[in-house]
């Protein structure tokens, strides 16, 4: 039986999730980086964007994720217009709702002359005088709570039609406007829910992942800062057994991270009703 020596064990290769995760080096040298700030964050996407003939959608918005709230106290907006701006830097422990969408256009964004769908009730209080909106709001309040729902989703949509006018007009709920490209050009949004852990991210909710073999383009990135960004690993979480059992084990209260949970899959709902009611073209 052979025991090597630390100086020893230390020259063998690593593998595994502690692999993933890099050197102990790599590690404290992230941890000393800045983040950066949201300038730098849209500047360097537009980078890619324009390395591949596209364009950042305008105000592309990327939300943290609160306790039942999808729009939290923090955003981060891409390519935002005049007068536009977002509002904190993401942390270790928070869940944010990132969103990323692109134009084959100039990425300027405008309202359609289209039936609003999708509604959202406000933490705003006012009495209904009609009865049918004082049902609409309800029914509401008992499916969907603050959470994005579409009229089709409602027990009687012919009824909550006409019960919604008043909600929106008195500000308790509020109207997703439709909108699409200003110059009716193809665009691609994506949006993924993602953990922050001090061991890197987690996706909770992605759509399917795309056969890039079926797409070829002639373009690449050429850009050194940004070739450098994709060369760094992606930190994985190791799963150990405790994480396993935890997994298996059923919660027994509900806890705040359910909360986050069913505020992801509401939110990937509400942009799939969004992808629903539009065509391609459309933002």
């Amino acid at each position: 039986m052979v025991v090597a020596s630390k100086k020893d064990a230390a020259k063998e290769p690593i593998t595994g999730p502690e692999a993933d995760l890099g050197t102990d080096e790599e590690k404290k040298k992230a941890a000393a980086q800045r983040a950066p700030t949201q300038a730098q964050m849209s500047t360097l996407l537009e980078k890619v964007a324009k390395a591949y003939g596209c364009n950042v959608i305008e105000n592309t918005t990327s939300w943290l994720f609160d306790r039942n709230e999808i729009e939290g106290s923090k955003k981060i907006i891409l390519s935002p217009g005049d007068g536009v701006r977002g509002d904190g830097i993401p942390e270790v422990g928070e869940v944010w709702g990132v969103e990323v969408g692109l134009s084959l256009g100039n990425g300027k964004v405008k309202n359609l002359d289209h039936r609003a769908t999708l509604h959202r009730r406000t933490t705003t209080t006012y009495g209904l005088k009609r009865p049918s909106s004082r049902q609409t709001l309800s029914e509401i309040v008992k499916k969907f709570g603050t959470f994005p729902f579409s009229l089709r989703q409602l027990e009687d949509e012919k009824s909550a039609k006409v019960g919604v006018v008043e909600c929106v007009r008195s500000g308790v709920v509020r109207q997703y406007e439709p909108a699409g490209s200003a110059d009716n050009t193809p665009v691609s949004r994506l949006l993924t829910t993602v953990a922050i852990t001090k061991n890197g991210l987690t996706k909770l909710a992605t759509p399917n992942a795309v056969d890039l073999e079926l797409y070829k383009s002639d373009k690449k990135i050429e850009d050194e800062e940004i070739l450098k960004i994709l060369e760094q690993p992606l930190p994985v979480l190791p799963v150990t057994r405790r994480t396993r059992a935890r997994r298996r084990r059923p919660p027994a209260v509900k806890s705040k991270c359910i909360d986050l949970s069913v505020s992801c899959m509401s939110y990937a709902i509400y942009i799939d009703m969004m992808l629903d009611n539009f065509d391609p073209k459309t933002v």
